[in-house]
């Protein structure tokens, strides 16, 4: 039997990311168990950008990290939700994505598992780059992106309510274990991104891999060329191995070249005033 991780990012109980999860998994035909995560009841602390968790194997801090690991490692496919805050998916989804480090040992358990993305957004329109957070989160964690959505319900149970969503919950629920989202508009080439920045002229960003590209506007419609770099991030297991150990390096190249950038960052180091929490 196939087990399905929910990553729940509202900290909310019953609200709509929780059900619309719950409500996903029920219209999955295939025989699954469904262990769900809520990232709020966690104690994840934020990454201090050491790499310790390269060279060691494992991330230093003392927190809640090991049981998330564990669950990624041992489901089969994933459903990821995220509220729109301000925006943008709220900071949990975030804060575990700054930690996607210290998965790094286990990548290969968790490595094109099958997985959907929904954020909610109270406001139709109003999502922001939600959607762009909840699909960078599912890459940079190296799973198979089958379908990423936005839907609209601002009060709890809303997301149900609206039959809108409906046809949205039966083709991610199709997806996961089926055939990927067909894509609807322009797509990034190397990553299937649907975000872009236009840098003038024909000139284009793909804001999910982040690699450059052109874009070309004919009699055909709108065409969005982008290429592969020299190093990319998530593309491939190797691609995520390769960043691993470019980061090592660069560790070791700054005690290499400790005494030089120390001497650089000194004259900073008095200017301006520190306000200080209360203890």
């Amino acid at each position: 039997m196939k087990q399905i991780l929910g990553l729940i990012c509202s900290p909310r109980k019953l609200g709509n990311n929780e059900i619309a999860v719950k409500e996903i998994s029920r219209r999955i035909h295939h025989p699954h168990q469904l262990k769900l995560i809520r990232l709020s009841d966690f104690n994840i602390k934020l990454c201090r950008g050491c790499y310790r968790c390269l060279i060691e194997g494992k991330c230093v801090l003392k927190d809640d990290l090991p049981l998330i690991i564990d669950a990624f490692a041992q489901a089969d496919a994933f459903i990821v939700a995220a509220p729109t805050y301000c925006l943008g998916a709220n900071a949990a989804l975030k804060l575990l994505a700054d930690r996607v480090l210290a998965f790094s040992g286990r990548s290969r358990e968790i490595w094109n598992k099958p997985a959907v993305g929904l954020g909610i957004a109270g406001l139709e329109g109003k999502e922001g780059y939600t959607k762009l957070n909840i699909d960078s989160f599912m890459r940079l964690f190296l799973m198979k992106v089958k379908a990423s959505r936005i839907i609209y319900g601002a009060l709890p149970g809303e997301a149900l309510l609206n039959k809108a969503n409906d046809e949205a919950f039966s083709q991610m629920a199709e997806a996961l274990f089926g055939e990927p989202e067909a894509a609807c508009g322009p797509r990034c080439p190397v990553c299937g991104g649907d975000t872009f920045r236009f840098l003038g002229d024909d000139r284009v960003r793909c804001m999910l891999c982040s690699n450059p590209g052109t874009l070309q506007i004919n009699g055909e419609g709108m065409r969005i060329l982008v290429e592969k770099s020299a190093h990319e991030l998530f593309l491939s297991e190797k691609d995520a191995a390769n960043h691993g150990a470019w980061l090592a390096r660069m560790k070791s190249k700054f005690a290499q070249n400790k005494t030089d950038l120390k001497a650089v960052t000194a004259a900073y180091k008095d200017i301006g005033e520190w306000i200080k929490p209360l203890r």
